[in-house]
């Protein structure tokens, strides 16, 4: 079987933070941001690619406040974003720019598409983040 991933869905505790933390350091596209804030939709999303998204699930749904049933799961150890050779400088510098710090790298890692250069990162809710690129 091949597969490409959908979606992954992250628990946040502070939900304006994790979106600007993907949009604005990372630059990835918000998506369904107006319709969760009119209370049209449960959780708002970023979308990787044309494929993917990453679904920002806000803390009363994973904690069994209000709204959820404390369903989520802490089990995610780290989720890679892979990206072209020019997208990981500029992200690179977004990131310097943001202040966030570099856990370990860059190395290289083998990954789905064979060797490539990595670095690992935290977002704003301690999620482990591998940023990585692929030479042609």
């Amino acid at each position: 079987m091949k597969a490409v991933l959908d979606h992954i869905v992250l628990n946040v505790r502070d939900l304006d933070t994790a979106l600007g933390f993907y949009t604005d350091t990372l630059g990835l596209i918000p998506e369904r941001v107006d319709l969760y804030r009119r209370g049209a939709v449960p959780f708002p999303s970023v979308r990787i690619n044309e494929q993917s998204i990453i679904d920002l699930l806000p803390e009363a749904f994973w904690s069994g406040g209000e709204e959820g049933d404390g369903w989520a799961a802490p089990n995610l150890n780290h989720f890679c974003l892979a990206v072209d050779k020019h997208e990981w400088q500029t992200a690179m510098d977004r990131l310097t720019a943001a202040d966030v710090g570099i856990d370990s790298g860059p190395m290289t890692l083998y990954g789905a598409r064979g060797n490539g250069q990595a670095v690992y990162f935290s977002d704003p809710d301690g999620n482990r983040v591998e940023l990585r690129y692929y030479e042609p």
